[in-house]
């Protein structure tokens, strides 16, 4: 049978790290195996669904391109077949109407929890054969076996023993008639023959439920895989200021999805030593029984660099597309003026950890000076308006502007003419041009103005000087 793996997330907010991690480690599963992918969405609790959310976690999925083979399904346009399969479990003893007020498990609870027992239904309506109270819509409730044990051979944390005396009767159908989590993902994988569920280790107790409501139905349960959780860099429970955010944010902050991508798939799973590895790499590499069995935790500084490394391995094309998304929300249209962003972000590689940092370093290429570093003007001397009129005399040489290479030998040879070290003249021109004294080498930085900008802001800054 081919390997059939899914995602299936729940719209009532944003795709998350530890969201994303499952989508990719699922998706990784299927692609290695030349199996399927599917997306699901489990829309049914209809209070905290949003459609603002379901359009999230698309975009998420695109951003990060973890194309699907199947779907997206909606759990909302399924509610036939749920109802069929309740009615079916109501039919062969599996399930019982239970009449249990709020109130009376209310009190069951705290009672339970006087003694110093732990808080479960009693299954008091399991064989229950009277006449029902009246004013009361029952729930539907699984029928649990009472003895024997439910073992899970986990694809991460080996074999896993439930005791069914251990198990409460599970609501599989709501007082409204519409089904709970652990009736439709039960439904859900059984239709889509799902091979493999990957997904996060809180849902393991679920999974003891879910096995036993697979046997009821005469189906036989997908291997499961239980990835832990990811933690902050102190160990503790993952918060928004520890990057418990969504996805799309990252691309906010400037990460490329690569990078991200590549930093989710370390984060509880490795391969020998290896810390960087493309697509390709990822498929051919990724195995469940590679996952750590212990807890992650994020690390900054390790995205930082991870997204480094990609500005200097990726095609800086791609990247470009990228960077003029971030040129955009800071009001600059490079199409208009201005270098190409691909020479941006070839010069800036070595520069830049985010596109964030990349694009407001490439401002002064694309808006006009508003002002000059203080603290490099106080390091100016009386030279400075004759190194600035050499400056624009060698630079207005249309020879000169054939390569880096070229410029950077003109500016040498100006500081040579004028009998001063380049490390009088290069912080000058880079004052000029972009306001302070940080940027690639000169070549570059002047090949990134071009000839006309370049002798335009060597006239205003020797006009300045003249104040």
């Amino acid at each position: 049978m081919s390997v059939r793996t899914r995602f299936a997330p729940s719209p009532t907010g944003f795709l998350h790290i530890g969201g994303a991690r499952t989508a990719l480690f699922s998706y990784l599963y299927a692609r290695r195996h030349g199996g399927q992918f599917v997306l699901r969405i489990e829309d049914t609790d209809l209070e905290r669904s949003t459609p603002e959310s379901v359009n999230a976690i698309l975009e998420g999925m695109t951003w990060l391109n973890l194309d699907y083979d199947e779907g997206p399904f909606y759990q909302t346009q399924r509610m036939d077949r749920y109802k069929e399969v309740i009615d079916q479990l109501m039919a062969s003893g599996h399930a019982y109407h239970c009449y249990a007020s709020r109130e009376e498990l209310d009190q069951l609870r705290e009672a339970q929890m006087a003694r110093g027992e732990k808080p479960r239904y009693d299954r008091r309506y399991r064989d229950f054969t009277g006449t029902p109270p009246a004013g009361v819509a029952p729930v539907v409730r699984f029928r649990n076996p009472l003895d024997g044990e439910v073992v899970i051979e986990d694809g991460v944390r080996g074999r896993v023993v439930f005791q069914n005396s251990e198990l409460d009767d599970l609501i599989i159908a709501r007082s409204d008639g519409t089904p709970t989590y652990n009736l439709t993902v039960v439904v859900d994988d059984w239709d889509m023959e799902i091979t493999h569920v990957i997904r996060g280790d809180d849902h393991l107790n679920n999974t003891a439920r879910q096995i036993n409501l697979y046997h009821a139905l005469n189906v036989t349960p997908p291997q499961f895989a239980h990835l832990p959780m990811i933690h902050a860099p102190d160990g503790t429970k993952l918060s928004k200021r520890h990057g418990a955010v969504g996805v799309m944010q990252y691309r906010e902050e400037g990460y490329l999805p690569e990078a991200l991508l590549n930093y989710l798939v370390r984060l509880g799973w490795s391969h020998g030593d290896q810390e960087i590895f493309d697509r390709a790499e990822m498929i051919s590499f990724f195995d469940i029984k590679d996952i750590n069995q212990s807890a992650s935790s994020i690390n900054p500084e390790k995205l930082r660099w991870l997204n480094q490394q990609y500005f200097k391995l990726r095609p800086v094309e791609e990247t470009a597309i990228e960077l003029r998304w971030h040129l955009g929300r800071l009001g600059v249209d490079p199409s208009v003026d201005g270098p190409n962003p691909a020479k941006i972000v070839a010069a800036y590689a070595d520069r830049a950890h985010t596109l964030v940092e990349m694009a407001e370093q490439a401002l002064p290429y694309y808006r006009d000076l508003t002002g000059y570093d203080p603290v490099a003007l106080e390091k100016l001397d009386d030279d400075a308006p004759g190194i600035l009129d050499a400056l624009a005399m060698a630079l207005s040489q249309p020879e000169d502007w054939e390569s880096p290479a070229h410029l950077d030998h003109t500016v040498k040879e100006v500081a040579t003419t004028l009998g001063f070290k380049l490390g009088k003249v290069g912080p000058l021109l880079r004052l000029a041009l972009l306001g302070h004294g940080a940027s690639p080498s000169l070549g570059v930085t002047l090949d990134l103005f071009g000839q006309e900008k370049t002798l335009h802001r060597l006239r205003d800054m020797h006009a300045f000087l003249a104040r």
